[in-house]
């Protein structure tokens, strides 16, 4: 079962609260019209007679108005008897407080009434109402009947009708407005904690999918630098007696291609540990490049553009300049490689090229790392690809989008 709104709640508390108020007040002023008119006669007999009945009944009629009827079309029916008794009122007393019934009934009706509308005309009605009950009236009793006689005799009773409209409305709408914007300021406050809890749980999944990427990363690229490592290590100590310079080529592979493992598995500890210092990427492809040109004789020059990407495709061009360099020194036996990255346009383009043996295009098959290059470029919204010619070396191109506006800032991996 839905909750029921607090401002209707407060609402309904106001009516209901509003019209015991209103019942009592009437009670009250009825008895005081009784005492005003205990020593009034009217048609040779004492007018209390009928002036009693008709006050119980009227206090009847309104509590079943307030309590026990809902539908407004069937409330028309207590006001025409509400109009009814007030001209017996009127007729039988001397005329005092009847302008006050009046008001304890209205205020009934505009306490009530949802749409303004609907009290400015019930307003309309109950001052045309009053003179003609009070024409009526006078025509019973025989006297005549004078509109300006009639309205000036009523004045006071006219102003206290429209006094009372304007104030009770005035009153009752600002209640109302109170109401809304309570009620608004509810739903805004449950929806900005419902806002709350979804950022929280979205962010909670971006952190669930952030580790599953890196486990991938992990699993993709550092697991298949180890196995390199290992069928490097296994050739080497195969040929290490017939032809050490091979072998020794051989280690020094399996030696950088280490390193590279042991730096993408730092890289993973450190974003899976929410590191937030993290170095631009050209400060990362050159730890690359040093890293893999120290304590071997490989020469590497370079030239970098300071460009700024997002961490997916930063870390995409460090892998594969790692990749690039360790095939370049595992299948080529190169000794020098040519890097350069950069910015043409909207565009990054990455090179790298090796003086290795090459290879026939026509006749390589892709392994895990180079096949990863083209999938991994496509999804950045990238290309990869590869020239080589037997004896004429290796290389590697890559182009990705930049980043936008922002793309000249250095960013960060």
């Amino acid at each position: 079962m839905k909750p029921f709104p607090a401002g209707k709640q407060n609402l309904s508390e106001f009516v209901r609260i509003g019209k015991i108020l209103i019942f009592c007040i009437l009670i009250v002023v009825e008895i005081a019209v009784a005492v005003n008119n205990r020593s009034h006669y009217s048609t040779g007999f004492n007018a209390l007679w009928v002036i009693v009945p008709a006050e119980v009944l009227l206090a009847a009629e309104n509590a079943v108005k307030m309590w026990g009827l809902k539908n407004f079309k069937y409330k028309i029916a207590c006001y025409v008897l509400d109009v009814l008794l007030l001209l017996v009122l009127t007729y039988f007393t001397t005329g005092a407080l009847i302008s006050t019934l009046y008001v304890v009934i209205l205020t009934e009706f505009y306490v009530s009434q949802e749409k303004l509308s609907g009290s400015i005309a019930m307003g309309v009605c109950s001052v045309v109402l009053f003179l003609v009950v009070f024409a009526v009236s006078n025509a019973l009793k025989g006297q005549d009947v004078d509109v300006g006689a009639l309205v000036a005799g009523a004045f006071n009773d006219l102003i206290i009708l429209v006094l009372h409209f304007l104030i009770v409305n005035f009153t009752v709408q600002i209640y109302r407005k109170n109401i809304e914007i309570a009620k608004t300021v509810d739903e805004l406050n449950e929806t900005n904690e419902r806002l709350v809890k979804a950022n929280a749980e979205l962010k909670t999944v971006a952190v669930l999918e952030e580790r599953q990427r890196i486990a991938k990363d992990i699993h993709d690229t550092a697991g298949h630098s180890i196995t390199t490592v290992i069928m490097q290590t296994e050739a080497a100590k195969l040929v290490i007696d017939t032809d050490p310079e091979d072998a020794k080529r051989k280690l020094v592979a399996a030696n950088l291609q280490a390193k590279h493992a042991l730096e993408e598995l730092r890289d993973s500890v450190h974003l899976l540990s929410g590191a937030t210092i993290k170095p631009t990427l050209r400060e990362s492809l050159e730890r690359i490049l040093q890293e893999s040109s120290d304590g071997t004789n490989i020469t590497i020059r370079s030239d970098i553009d300071e460009i700024g990407l997002c961490d997916a495709k930063a870390r995409f061009l460090c892998n594969s300049l790692k990749e690039g360099i360790s095939n370049g020194l595992r299948h080529g036996g190169a000794t020098a490689f040519w890097f350069e990255l950069k910015r043409n346009g909207d565009m990054v383009n990455f090179l790298l090229s090796d003086n290795g043996t090459g290879a026939d295009l026509a006749l390589m098959k892709e392994g895990f790392g180079l096949s990863g290059m083209h999938r991994r470029a496509e999804s950045l919204g990238g290309t990869a690809w590869f020239e080589a010619e037997r004896g004429e070396g290796f290389e590697v191109h890559i182009t990705l989008p930049t980043d936008g506006k922002n793309s000249d800032m250095g960013g960060t991996l």
